[in-house]
């Protein structure tokens, strides 16, 4: 199994969650965050003065797949959410030993 972490503009959520459900993976978890990486943020005015905006809105995809699936996964994240501009995002693909439902105490791939 593979957890599949990607950061992605906020404005390509629903783009990415389209393709990964049309690729066959429906369990995801979705946060909002904040951060930067090589744009290093913008600055802004507001009421005529200006500031910094260094952190910048951003949206973590968490999901785990069975391996077979790994590169279908992140084909559809790609592709959905490459502008090819800076801030596209980054995607971690991570090994994942166990996987436990706790509801049913079902373990390995039947879990997710």
């Amino acid at each position: 199994m593979q957890k599949i972490e990607a950061i992605l503009q906020p404005s390509k959520l629903d783009a990415v969650k389209d393709a990964l459900l049309e690729a066959g993976i429906e369990g995801m978890t979705i946060l909002e965050a904040r951060g930067h990486g090589r744009q290093k943020g913008h600055t802004e005015f507001y009421r005529g003065r200006e500031y910094t905006v260094d952190l910048l809105p951003k949206i973590k995809l968490e999901i785990v797949v069975v391996d077979a699936l790994k590169e279908k996964a992140i084909q559809a994240i790609i592709g959905a959410a490459r502008t090819g501009k800076i801030g596209d995002g980054k995607i971690f693909v991570t090994h994942i030993d166990e996987a436990i439902r706790i509801r049913n105490d079902e373990h390995g791939e039947s879990a997710l």
